[in-house]
């Protein structure tokens, strides 16, 4: 199950709205909630409302197909701040000259998914579970008898003027 919402022209920067957005990427839903609650950026509370229509975009889906959906269970699957349209203003500057100013824009994209429960494990024999954990021998490694091989050393480049030098 997955679900977007998109919010478009927020009036902020995409590089301020990207710095927020970055935290709650891949994240559970309820936990996104609280890095978005508790942030100081001001970008933190539009992200919110955006995460906040996504969420209930899900649950729409859900119940337009009949199918039972838990909250907690959806994580941030996709997240982007792009840029938006720039509003161009002027401003007045010495000698009777405009300064331009440039009012950044940013759309808001946001995708949720619903996790799929873990499966559990059947318990394995004892010599399975050891076979399991030890990590792959390599081929090379094995039939060479060395693990790391010795490369020769560098030569220094002020070995030959020291020796011009010397011999003056």
């Amino acid at each position: 199950m997955e679900a977007r919402a998109i919010q478009r022209t927020v009036r902020q920067s995409a590089r301020k709205m990207r710095l927020v957005i970055d935290q709650i990427r891949g994240q559970a839903v309820p936990q996104a909630y609280a890095i978005l609650r508790f942030s100081k950026k001001l970008a933190a509370k539009q992200i919110h409302k955006v995460l906040k229509s996504a969420v209930a975009n899900a649950e729409q889906r859900a119940q337009r197909e009949n199918v039972a959906l838990d909250v907690d269970r959806l994580r941030v699957k996709y997240a982007v701040v792009n840029e938006g349209q720039t509003l161009k203003r002027f401003t007045p500057a010495a000698m009777g000259r405009a300064t331009p100013i440039k009012k950044r824009t940013s759309h808001v994209e946001i995708h949720v998914e619903a996790q799929a429960p873990a499966p559990k494990a059947l318990p394995a024999k004892a010599g399975a579970k050891a076979e399991a954990i030890a990590p792959p021998a390599r081929a090379g490694a094995a039939a060479a008898g060395k693990t790391k091989s010795k490369r020769p050393k560098a030569k220094k480049a002020g070995a030959k003027s020291k020796k011009k030098k010397a011999s003056r």
